[in-house]
């Protein structure tokens, strides 16, 4: 489905230079003119981003909770008003089609998504709908994000009286709310307004101190922080154990693994209690050196043979350039890598750990007597 994603009216805001075009990012800004300044805002001071290309809607109804919890992979059929989780749709055999972000608020279920795949999961939801108190609609909404500690700084002029805790939310003065998001940094806050007050909120925290802010600090403070962003990270092979999905709202994931039948549960299932991913997601360091940057896309390859798939590729204000790869899970920490036209090395603090015991082959060893 291609979809047309129109220009954030911000675009006009003196300095700002748009994303690279045909790129995820093309309709808001990339930067300001200080990509690594408004980096270190992001990361310690605080930073305002235009994140109004995301795909916004919402779900009333009396069953939009129960519903949804029927069809995705997350545990969300007792949200209580102001709560927010991650969120999976996945196919038949437990691949991602779609990474969402949902908060019960006001009897309403929001959700924002990519805008490329926004109107597809919209499609999918009315679809499900059947005879179920659900009714799933397109959103005028816009997304504004907030990073960095001084965000307590900003209160007065967001409206609110304290601050959310982590995935919970606070309405906002004239519709909308702020939530607070566990990535990319330790202080990340989403604003959900209507799309008209959009430059008027700009303009209010911007005169409150926030620094305006690209869509390249938050991709850097993402990749860094090993988050995956789905169409850029993954790709139509990916299960939810590959890119760190794992895990229900209380341990910050989008996939539940107590909860009943839902499209792909089976793969997640059998993965988690028998089998271990193909793949993990990584950190990668690339050669600052090098003339030319892999990708996302390309192959990531070891001796001459391909080990990996390269994801998002970034320079970071600390690290330099860095990506995030899905490499396979057999692969050496310390093995040289070349990703794309680049050398690259695996981040060792970034590899998952898959040696617990898993439930699945602990009952099977117990039934064999071992």
């Amino acid at each position: 489905m291609s979809v047309v994603v129109v220009p954030s009216p911000l675009l006009s805001v003196p300095g700002a230079v748009a994303g690279i075009p045909e790129s995820p990012d093309a309709a808001v800004a990339w930067h300001y003119g200080d990509p690594f300044g408004e980096q270190r805002a992001a990361a310690q001071r605080v930073a305002i981003i235009d994140r109004s290309h995301r795909f916004v809607l919402n779900i009333t109804g009396k069953e939009r909770l129960t519903w949804l919890h029927t069809i995705t992979s997350q545990h969300i059929a007792n949200l209580t008003d102001g709560q927010s989780a991650e969120n999976l749709d996945l196919d038949l055999n437990g691949r991602v089609l779609h990474h969402f972000v949902q908060t019960e608020l006001g009897e309403t279920v929001w959700i924002d998504t990519e805008a490329e795949r926004g109107p597809e999961l919209l499609a999918f939801l009315q679809k499900m709908v059947f005879w179920a108190d659900a009714k799933p609609a397109a959103a005028d909404y816009a997304v504004l994000s907030l990073l960095g500690p001084g965000i307590a700084n900003l209160t007065e002029a967001l409206g609110v009286a304290g601050l959310p805790t982590v995935l919970q939310a606070v309405p906002l003065p004239d519709g909308g709310f702020l939530r607070r998001m566990p990535w990319p940094t330790d202080d990340s806050f989403d604003l959900v307004v209507p799309r008209e007050r959009l430059a008027d909120w700009w303009a209010r925290l911007t005169a409150a101190g926030a620094a305006p802010a690209g869509m390249w600090a938050f991709e850097a403070l993402r990749v860094a922080a090993v988050r995956p962003r789905v169409g850029l990270d993954t790709d139509e092979r990916t299960i939810p154990h590959e890119a760190r999905w794992i895990g229900g709202i209380e341990e910050l994931g989008a996939v539940h693994l107590n909860k009943g039948c839902y499209r792909g549960q089976e793969t997640v299932a059998r993965v988690h209690n028998l089998g271990k991913p193909p793949r993990h997601l990584v950190l990668l360091h690339l050669d600052g050196s090098a003339d030319e940057r892999p990708v996302p896309g390309e192959d990531v390859t070891a001796g001459g043979r391909a080990v990996g798939r390269i994801g998002t590729v970034i320079d970071h204000f600390e690290f330099g350039p860095i990506a995030l790869a899905l490499i396979k899970r057999a692969v050496p920490a310390d093995t040289a890598l070349t990703a794309g036209p680049t050398a690259a090395a695996i981040d060792p603090d970034s590899v998952p750990d898959h040696d617990a015991p898993q439930a699945g082959r602990l009952a099977v060893d117990r039934l064999r007597g071992r």
